[in-house]
Order: structure tokens, then sequence, then C-alpha cells
């Protein structure tokens, strides 16, 4: 029978006394920055309040805490990664042809959609949409380059454009 909600709820709170501390010194020394490692031990708590792991966390509250935390550092560099490579873009725009600060909000959002669906697709679909989008390659010379049939590039492709679309519309208001 699992544990009533209040129950939970306590126990997530006395995680959150007797080891928050200790998690944002940790997260602080792996993102060299405190306001960072804010941000990410309180998403740490919260995707333990979220997720069905909680009472994981009565053994090895601190492996647990460290596990979702440092998915969340994973997360963290590859959007900024993004962001910066975004950003080292526009800075090669004309200042009359850079997109504005809530233009520019907006195509980070989906970015970072396009980004997490690309993550979720097989190395090889990922592998022939970029081929495709980044380096101007046709199904055919993607097809060659793979060693797969042409079929198999289109179908790769259209799963491509699928997540992207559907990432896309779960980012759109």
């Amino acid at each position: 029978m699992p544990a009533p909600q209040s129950s939970c709820a306590d126990n997530v709170t006395k995680l959150y006394r007797e080891h928050h501390g200790w998690l944002a010194t940790w997260l602080r020394g792996k993102l060299g920055s405190s306001f960072d490692a804010a941000d990410l031990a309180h998403d740490t708590f919260v995707r333990l309040m979220a997720g069905r792991r909680r009472q994981e966390a009565g053994a090895e509250p601190r492996a647990l805490l460290t596990h979702i935390a440092k998915g969340l550092v994973a997360d963290h560099w590859r959007r900024r990664a993004v962001e910066d490579a975004y950003l080292a873009a526009v800075a090669q725009l004309p200042a009359a042809e850079a997109p504005s600060p809530e233009a520019r909000a907006l195509i980070l959002e989906t970015l970072h959609a396009i980004d997490a669906a690309l993550r979720s697709l097989s190395a090889r679909t990922r592998e022939a949409f970029l081929m495709s989008q980044f380096d101007g390659m046709g199904y055919e010379e993607i097809a060659r380059t793979q060693r797969v049939s042409l079929s198999t590039v289109k179908r790769h492709m259209q799963a491509a454009f699928a997540a992207c679309l559907i990432a896309y519309q779960a980012d759109a208001p």
C-alpha cells in the first residue's frame, strides 16, 4: 500500500532540510556558479517530488540526489552549448539584422526543443537529419554515405521531421 501523500511530502521536506546545502555546494563545484547551482538544486528536488523514486531516497539519499543532479547538469551544459552557438551566429550578423531580445528568447526556446527532439532519435536518424539540414546533402548522397537504401534515409528523415514538428507544436503558444 503506497504511503499517504503527507508522509511523502514530509520525507521530501526532511531530505531537503538535510541535504539541500550539501547538494548546492556540490553543484556549485560542478557549475562554477552559485546561482546556477541554486537553480539546479531546486530542480533536483522538484524532479524527486515529481518522480516515482522518492522511496529510493531512504537508504542512500545523496546517491539518488547526485544521480538526478548529474542529469540536470548534463542538460544545463547542453543547453548552454546550444545558446553559445546561437549567440555566436547572431554576433556575426550586422546590427540591423540581429533579432530583438524577444525574438532571441523564442528562437532559443525552439532550438532547445529541437535539440531535445533530436536527442530522442537514434544516432543514424539524427545523423541523416543533420547531414541534410546542415551539410546540405541530398537523400541519395546521405544513403551512399551511410551505406543504406534511399528508402531508409527517407524513413529517417520522416522520423526526424515528425520529432521536430512535435517539439515545435509542444513549444508553441
